[in-house]
């Protein structure tokens, strides 16, 4: 069974790292209009990339913040 990425809404900092990584995963809330850098990110297509490039998507930020995408089964 494939596992099934998620963003922890209270953990993301808004910085749009796996959106830039897989954006055939990740989008960020508003983003069809307006200012979406208050937004957090979030999974719409749970199965539209390789767990690899999920995985790329998951490294930690530059900032040193533990937030990223889980993976869970």
């Amino acid at each position: 069974m494939p596992r099934i990425p998620v963003v922890d809404q209270d953990e993301c900092i808004s910085c749009e790292v796996c959106v830039s990584i897989c954006p055939e995963v990740f989008r960020m809330e508003g983003e069809e209009g307006g200012d979406h850098h208050h937004h957090k990110s979030f999974v719409y297509n749970p199965t539209g990339a390789s767990e690899e490039k999920i995985e790329q998507a998951r490294q930690p930020v530059s900032t040193g913040n533990k937030a990223k995408p889980v993976l869970r089964k």
